[in-house]
């Protein structure tokens, strides 16, 4: 309003609805002209870093509900800390993502009538990279589209050299350090996809198949495997069995399918004297805990099932047969021998399964790289419990300290072509020194951790390089150092430790739990100092999205029918850390509706102010909104600093909506269409300073509209929102 109580002009733009779709595109580019997400380009120089490491989303396909969450979160709290005046740095990245990557490519490549087994490993390397890069590049598009506000200048790529480098350096001091070893054990082998898994790979399903009691000897004893019996090497009955204490240490003979069987009869107190008879067989090749109990006893393992699931030729005329079909086959032999006590047909246990295909995993014994994890895990329980890492919400801090109590030793080596290699050679043949070495030949080393590739320093010979790859997750678990450029970067000098670590829970053990280790571990210092975690989203009903439910909602087609802003307030409010959130499409047409709202409501303050005026004497009535609206500043900025991102953006839309839109500007058509000059100025003053305040604060929920509203006001106290200071 001009000063002669005439409407002043406003943007053309206001003249017609909100088009995300035409003002989001010129908003990112405005943003990325400024160069303000950079944090050595802010203004203001003198702010404490603030520092979130983006979790590298992995490069082998389009971004999904989950990523969008974190994205909204994520960038949420980087706006904030801008605005507080931090230096944030929201650091972007991808993840090559190992095993995950190469089973996509495999699908692929069925899909094209070719497979990875009998390719070249490095032609099938360079396909997977250049179908990783492609994919990268589309995914980076996608994290613009959903406004991250990230330092794309300092992006990182887990396969980058630097990266890659500190990975090894890594493995290195902690082999130096004792902590790495190579060693024959149990491990999780998919048969199809042709690689061990570490136990957080896997998944436990209950099914119910047949316990078969069969006759061994004098002894009856129970299985869900009998064709795993060629691979026998004891039974074993527990110490204060009274049933069977006669026979421990003795052998028994019985003629099997194949032959006679001579098994010594062991005591161990892994038996459980309740289950079956209390008698049961050993397996070590193909059970962990058979295994365990070979160790104990000095037993040996026999291999009787392949890499591909079949039975070997140890098997005699069950040898080629799948496990499946032999494990039939066997028990109907053995019922025709007269060896099949009984079976019971309803007998409820639990599997393992590979996490990615569904097959039940078998059990093999295999040369393995393992990293001991008792002494990394003491250290971070006590960082834990010092409170230096700070979970929201709480409970999952009982849930970790407990997992890092009961902690194994991690399996890092994957038998796949795509991932970091290890950087192990091996001397295989027999070293013979050259003249004039032998004094010297003790010191030759059998294994050699090495980057580059080793000669052998007595008799020339080259060492074998281990074909195996690291686990995705031991380079992603170094993610936060090994970012920043650990230990001379600048990066890590400034801006390590980082503040939050913001993820999904569902990979607490896989990631964060690693990270706080390995973090501790190299650096001496925790990497982050909160762990806030999101829950699933989910489909309306509350189930979980997948491709055979047919209930995948893509939150990039939700951003382009609604807009980003809408999206990212339906992803806020209502998502309670820890928990499920649900998305659908009417949810976020919802918060488009707000989204025109806000923009209607800048309409008409720009209408009805005069934005340069300075602030007069407040009417009684502007005076009570005014502390009406400083009172939502603080619950906000409250809310926010402690992590209730779902009350925060819950009160501000409520706020704008119900209070200034249905009450207020209601309330102001009186009063600036009245004669009291004095209440319109004190008005016209409220609105305008209600209007810059509140597009502040939504700024980190609803950065898009929010800026493109800043960009169109004739006065303001920075040239972009996103670097304003917030309201205090």
């Amino acid at each position: 309003m001009q000063k002669d109580g005439s409407k002043q002009s406003i943007p053309e733009a206001f003249l017609k609805p909100y088009d995300p779709i035409a003002e989001e595109p010129a908003m990112y580019a405005l943003w990325e002209e400024r160069g303000y997400f950079n944090p050595d380009n802010l203004p203001d120089q003198s702010g404490e870093p603030y520092t979130i490491i983006m979790p590298p989303p992995n490069a082998n396909g389009s971004l999904h509900a989950g990523h969008a969450v974190f994205v909204t979160i994520e960038d949420l709290l980087i706006r904030y800390n801008r605005m507080k005046g931090k230096r944030a740095l929201w650091l972007p990245g991808a993840d090559h993502a190992g095993f995950e990557t190469q089973v996509v490519y495999e699908k692929k490549l069925e899909k094209e009538g070719r497979t990875r087994f009998g390719m070249d490993s490095e032609q099938l390397r360079k396909e997977i990279l250049d179908f990783t890069l492609a994919n990268k590049s589309f995914m980076e598009g996608q994290l613009r589209q959903l406004g991250a506000s990230c330092d794309w200048s300092r992006e990182k790529f887990t396969l980058d050299p630097d990266v890659v480098k500190t990975v090894y350096a890594t493995f290195e001091q902690l082999y130096k350090d004792g902590l790495v070893y190579r060693g024959s054990k149990s491990i999780n082998w998919c048969t199809k996809h042709q690689t061990s898994l570490s136990e957080l790979e896997t998944i436990s399903e209950e099914r119910i198949d047949p316990l078969y009691y069969m006759q061994y000897g004098p002894f009856v004893v129970a299985t869900v495997r009998p064709e795993t019996m060629f691979g026998d090497t004891a039974v074993a009955v527990h110490p204060e069995d009274a049933r069977y204490k006669q026979w421990i240490g003795k052998e028994i003979e019985f003629e099997g399918p194949i032959g006679p069987m001579k098994l010594p009869v062991v005591a161990d107190e892994y038996v459980d004297p309740e289950f079956g008879t209390g008698v049961v067989k050993i397996t070590p090749a193909h059970d962990p805990n058979d295994f365990a109990v070979a160790q104990r006893h000095t037993l040996p393992a026999i291999a009787v099932i392949d890499q591909y699931g079949k039975l070997t030729n140890k098997t005699g005329k069950f040898a080629g047969m799948k496990v499946e079909e032999a494990r039939k086959t066997v028990a109907d032999d053995l019922e025709k021998m007269g060896m099949l006590a009984k079976v019971d047909r309803e007998y409820k246990h639990a599997v393992k399964k590979c996490y990615k295909c569904e097959r039940v995993l078998e059990p093999r014994i295999l040369p393995q790289w393992f990293v001991k994890m008792k002494p990394l895990a003491e250290r971070a329980r006590e960082a834990i419990s010092r409170d230096e890492v700070v979970f929201y919400p709480e409970h999952y801090e009982k849930i970790m300290l407990h997992w890092l109590d009961n902690i194994e030793d991690w399996n890092v080596s994957r038998q796949i072509v795509w991932g970091i290699p290890i950087p192990a050679w091996y001397h295989e043949l027999k070293c013979i020194p050259k003249p004039g070495r032998e004094a010297d030949v003790s010191t030759c080393e059998e294994v050699v951790i090495s980057v580059e590739k080793p000669v052998c320093a007595f008799c020339d010979a080259e060492y074998l390089r281990d074909t195996d790859t690291f686990d995705t997750w031991f380079s992603s678990g170094q993610w936060p150092f090994a970012t920043l450029g650990y230990p001379n970067g600048k990066d890590f000098k400034k801006f390590y430790p980082t503040q939050v670590m913001e993820t999904a829970g569902e990979i607490i053990f896989f990631w964060v739990a690693r990270m706080i280790m390995l973090g501790l571990y190299r650096t001496g210092t925790v990497p982050f100092s909160t762990v806030y975690l999101h829950g699933i989203v989910t489909a309306k009903d509350g189930q979980k999205m997948s491709k055979s439910k047919g209930n995948v909602i893509s939150p990039l087609e939700l951003s382009e029918k609604y807009g980003t802003d809408a999206l990212r307030m339906g992803l806020t409010i209502g998502n309670t850390p820890g928990t499920t959130t649900a998305l659908y499409e009417e949810k976020i047409r919802a918060y488009k509706l707000f989204a025109n709202k806000l923009w209607n409501i800048t309409r008409f303050v720009l209408e009805n102010t005069d934005a340069s005026a300075d602030r007069p004497e407040l009417a009684e009535a502007d005076a009570i909104r005014l502390n009406e609206l400083n009172d939502m500043v603080a619950d906000v900025t409250r809310d926010i600093d402690e992590y209730r991102f779902y009350m925060a953006g819950e009160k501000l839309y409520h706020y704008v909506w119900h209070t200034f839109a249905d009450l207020v500007i209601e309330e102001s058509k009186s009063i600036l269409g009245g004669s009291d000059a004095t209440a319109q100025a004190s008005r016209q003053w409220f609105l305008y300073h209600a209007l810059i305040t509140f597009l502040k604060l939504l700024h980190p929920f609803m950065p898009f509209v929010t800026e493109s509203i800043w960009q169109k006001l004739p006065n303001k106290d920075s040239d972009v929102l996103m670097v304003s200071k917030w309201p205090q």
